[in-house]
């Protein structure tokens, strides 16, 4: 039996994890038989290799000297924290990533702390030292800070130190020392970090993962606790509702390299693969059947953003899409409720309609993205923080929002951020540039991208993740322009667009077919107007130089799906087909609308 090591790669997301893996793949051989070597290759999710994230934690071994080493690597978005917080649980020790010069971020801080909860020992790799700004030794120090604000403990840091290029495939103990290959790195996760400890007595696995099969359906993924699994022995299952029963696993796999092997028994501390229990859910403990002992249940953060997903009844409705009913819609919804943990689905008054709550904007536009992808069509209301109640006042989620802008844009930032009810906590010079940390309320988050990068010339990077709940700030005074709304159905034109270009700005282009009451660009001024974007010039046979100018159109802006999310208000959805995004007015007929805003007021 080879010794077993159990690591989590952990890092803020584009920090180079992917990256880092793909180089020890490359280096101890895992592509055998004229695989094709492909970059990013546990990114295989498409939605992972456009955005170029990790939103699914995934599991490989690597053989490396007597040793079998499990690399579980993990999403750096603090919105996927479903994911992390259940997927640390099967491992004894983290890689922790850091870029030499944007040094810990957000999510970084975010992962760091679950680990360190689960007392697990740390290795800090100071990644992208090719980079001509990198500043290893402020970084270092920017980690220990960050290891003692989060109370570590002693063992935890006493951590070692590796520099690396994970593009170019190297990692050093001193900066100085020959740069050849990723064997330092290797040598330090079997010799500073814990085996699994072999626990006497029966059988414990906990499902922390999900996988699905057509031909075999469920196959739940663990670690072995306790005990030894034999592919023979009685089994029972015990739910996290306490209900206990009987099962007998069909086959067993354990990951080696980039595949799964099939075996009759899996050792304690190794990590598998269980076919054939058709009940099976994360968090569930397989046990023995005379002697079952449930594990901890495991703790999800709860989510702190909701959205109304309703069937598509725009005019376009079916021209898309392959899945248009509620029923299909309600199925899909369910259906992803088996593996993503963190989402809550709910019903709603209407049955055309239910209620999604998510970690964040991206965790649910990921779902909605998958969605679409497969062939659905659906609506999404605007989306709303959730509320609590603490010691009877109302509270609401705080996140932490850290903001990298050139020093000349910081005060801009301030500003945009105070109006949100943000308050600044930290400042910082980072190089040329200026880290700002802010706390500011989730709903002040909805729509400040898209003013920041205004403001700041599409030079500030933000990221955020959750804080905690904090009593109500009060009401966020945002200044909002109206949007055009198209009143007809047909072809917009481009000589409607160019004589209409001074009202605002335009989010179709020439050609592109809308409806009644679709959302078709942004006023400058507050209020909603409804224009006529199928108007053509009239035909005559008299031609002047003077009138008869060259059309010149802006070209239109183009919404991705959160900025879509992030745009809408309170009486406006966002339609999503496989094709397209649009926005819509709830109310396409404007006497509706009207009759709608006269109820408001």
């Amino acid at each position: 039996m080879k010794e077993i090591r159990n690591v989590a790669i952990i890092a803020h997301v584009d920090h180079g994890k992917t990256t880092l893996v793909d180089q020890i793949l490359k280096q101890c051989n895992i592509f055998r038989n004229n695989q094709v070597v492909r970059d990013q290759f546990l990114d295989s999710n498409d939605l992972e290799r456009e955005r170029g994230i990790t939103i699914l934690a995934k599991n490989i071994s690597i053989p490396y000297k007597n040793f079998k080493i499990n690399i579980i690597d993990t999403p750096g978005h603090a919105d996927f924290g479903g994911e992390v917080e259940r997927v640390l649980k099967m491992a004894d020790g983290v890689l922790l990533l850091v870029d030499s010069f944007e040094g810990p971020m957000p999510q970084t801080r975010f992962v760091l702390e679950k680990a360190l909860s689960l007392h697990l020992k740390p290795i800090v790799v100071i990644n992208k030292i090719d980079r001509a700004d990198n500043r290893p030794e402020e970084v270092l120090d920017e980690i220990y800070d960050l290891f003692i604000e989060l109370d570590a403990d002693e063992n935890q840091l006493d951590f070692p130190v590796l520099y690396a290029s994970g593009r170019n495939g190297w990692a050093v103990k001193n900066l100085n020392d020959p740069r050849l290959n990723l064997t330092p790195l290797l040598d330090c996760i079997i010799n500073d970090l814990p085996a699994p400890v072999f626990a006497e007595g029966t059988l414990q696995i906990q499902i922390t993962s999900l996988d699905y099969n057509d031909y075999v359906g469920r196959i739940g993924i663990g670690r072995v606790f306790r005990g030894t699994l034999n592919k023979t022995d009685k089994l029972s299952i015990i739910k996290i509702d306490g209900t206990i029963h009987t099962v007998v696993p069909k086959q067993l796999y354990v990951f080696e390299g980039l595949l799964r092997e099939e075996v009759n028994s899996v050792q304690c501390g190794d990590i598998c693969a269980i076919v054939g229990i058709e009940d099976i859910d994360i968090g569930d403990t397989i046990a023995d059947a005379e002697n079952p002992e449930p594990l901890p249940i495991i703790a999800i953060d709860e989510p702190t953003i909701s959205m109304t997903f309703t069937v598509n009844n725009s005019p376009f409705y079916g021209r898309e899409g392959k899945f248009v009913t509620s029923r299909q819609l309600r199925d899909r919804l369910f259906k992803e409720l088996e593996h993503n943990v963190a989402l809550r689905v709910q019903e709603t008054n209407s049955p055309d309609s239910l209620k999604v709550s998510g970690r964040g904007i991206l965790h649910l536009s990921i779902l909605i993205e998958n969605m679409r992808r497969e062939g659905y069509e659906l609506q999404i209301r605007e989306p709303k923080v959730i509320y609590k109640e603490i010691n009877g006042k109302k509270a609401e989620p705080i996140e932490v929002l850290v903001v990298d802008v050139p020093s000349e844009f910081a005060g801009k930032v301030i500003e945009l951020v105070g109006q949100r009810r943000g308050e600044l906590i930290k400042m910082e010079n980072k190089g040329n540039m200026q880290k700002l940390e802010f706390h500011i309320p989730s709903r002040g988050l909805m729509g400040l991208r898209t003013k920041m990068l205004t403001s700041t010339s599409g030079e500030a990077v933000m990221h955020h993740r959750f804080f905690q709940y904090e009593y109500f700030k009060g009401a966020i005074n945002k200044v909002t322009n109206g949007v055009l709304i198209s009143m007809d159905q047909g072809a917009a034109t481009a000589y409607a667009i160019d004589s209409l270009q001074d009202r605002g700005r335009f989010f179709i282009d020439p050609g592109d077919v809308v409806y009644k009451g679709q959302i078709i660009g942004e006023n400058t001024k507050e209020i909603d107007i409804e224009v006529n974007i199928q108007r053509g010039k009239k035909l005559t046979n008299m031609r002047a130089s003077g009138s008869d100018k060259a059309i010149k159109i802006t070209p239109a802006v183009k919404f991705s799906l959160e900025e879509a999310l992030e745009y809408i208000q309170d009486d406006e959805m966002v339609e999503v087909t496989p094709k397209s995004i649009r926005l819509r007015k709830i109310y396409l007929d404007s006497n509706d609308r009207k009759r709608f805003n006269l109820g408001k007021s």
